[in-house]
């Protein structure tokens, strides 16, 4: 009877053990709280006499949450990998020859969800009489040992869901800042001499591309077209930079060539040659019916003119590519009332199939040799755009800016 009530003891003595480790989880206590009651636990309770715990995480691999009664030197000689990763299970480190492992009496691996996240080594300070607390209560080391991993396991989950909660807000609010970038159609510029119209798509929640038109003056309209290499945040923040670069240099006197030149080199400092920037920019004179642009690695923007269609790619390469332009190069053409241009990034044309990236341009150009007005192609291009998209075939960010002459130039040169 007296060995039953020990017995029934024990069992006792370690639910309760178990219930403190139970109510510290519920607690909604650290890891570095869990920790110390599990230290405290082992070391006064069961009276273990050495301990170290190792979790592997994602980002810093494996890494000791727990020492006691370790020095730093044996804790450093223990290579994971080399000493611990074949053990797959519980294991009596008593006949062990791993001369690392010595002064341990046995090895816990922890699993969670079928995999080896972390291990226990646990061994007594003294060898003494009879069997070892550490080895006797081995069975029940590890029961708390597997709710502890579990609980550190859901303690990183947490930490992932509340890291991803913030990246989603940022980036929702990197999105609206950005739409705040990017003109929606009806707040293009219109103007006496001019139409536009525009269609824009982001491949992701934040986008690369950048179009815009402004006024130069009286006599003056600008329009530009860009696309930054690559996409996401990065790509975004380099976009939103970039605008406000152009809009503060491009005026209605300043020479084009120049204005490239100080361009790509104001990208090149900013990103060091890791990304760089295509671009088309334009200035129309309403009064001469003159147009300057640069193409700076762009697309060319097709010219819709007296039933022929152009390119214009007259220009640089990209802005970024080089700390210095080897050359810059600048187009003049005289437009005339009716005359439509069409300028676009590569998301228009640029087709997933899957294996491979097709182009898609042919398509685009049937639909300028309509010869339509800005509505009627605009119409086409967006459907052509759409189509694409609901098909899961967008492998970029799409935009697209049609500019239509609707006035005759009021002076002949």
């Amino acid at each position: 009877m007296a060995a039953d009530r020990n017995v029934v003891r024990l069992y006792k003595e370690k639910l309760n053990l178990l219930l403190d480790v139970a109510q510290t989880v519920n607690e909604d206590s650290t890891v570095e709280e869990l920790m110390q009651e599990f230290e405290r636990l082992l070391r006064d309770e069961l009276r273990v006499g050495k301990i170290l715990v190792y979790t592997l995480n994602e980002e810093d691999g494996w890494k000791c949450i727990l020492q006691c009664n370790v020095t730093d030197e044996q804790r450093d000689a223990i290579d994971i990998v080399r000493d611990l990763e074949d053990l797959t299970t519980i294991e009596n480190l008593a006949l062990n020859e791993n001369a690392t492992l010595a002064g341990f009496d046995a090895v816990i691996p922890l699993r969670h969800k079928y995999k080896v996240m972390g291990y226990v080594l646990v061994g007594d300070n003294e060898l003494g009489d009879g069997i070892s607390p550490t080895l006797r209560n081995l069975k029940f080391i590890q029961i708390l040992s597997n709710i502890i991993i579990v609980f550190i396991e859901n303690k990183k989950m947490q930490a992932r869901l509340l890291r991803q909660e913030g990246l989603r807000q940022e980036l929702a609010l990197a999105s609206k800042i950005q739409a705040g970038l990017v003109p929606h159609e009806d707040q293009l510029l219109q103007t006496g001499h001019t139409r536009a119209k525009s269609y824009y798509h982001p491949h992701d929640k934040v986008g690369g591309d950048y179009f815009d038109v402004l006024s130069l003056g009286t006599n003056y309209v600008g329009f530009c077209m860009a696309d930054v290499s690559g996409k996401g945040m990065a790509a975004a923040l380099l976009m939103s930079n970039f605008q406000a670069m152009v809009r503060a240099l491009f005026t209605a006197k300043c020479d084009l060539k120049t204005l490239v030149a100080d361009l790509n080199a104001r990208v090149s400092a900013n990103t060091g040659g890791e990304k760089f920037i295509t671009m088309f920019i334009g200035r129309y004179n309403c009064l001469t019916g003159m147009l300057t642009y640069v193409n700076a690695g762009h697309l060319p923007p097709m010219l819709y003119q007296d039933g022929t269609l152009t390119e214009l790619n007259e220009g640089s390469i990209g802005l970024g590519m080089l700390d210095e332009m080897p050359g810059i190069s600048q187009g003049k053409i005289r437009l005339h009332k009716g005359d439509l241009i069409v300028s676009y990034t590569d998301g228009l044309v640029e087709v997933d199939d899957g294996d491979s990236v097709i182009s898609n341009t042919d398509q685009l150009t049937s639909i300028m040799k309509m010869g339509l007005g800005i509505d009627d192609t605009m119409k086409l291009i967006a459907e052509m755009a759409e189509t694409t998209r609901q098909q899961g075939k967008t492998f970029d960010d799409t935009s697209v800016l049609a500019i239509e002459i609707t006035r005759k130039p009021s002076l002949s040169v």
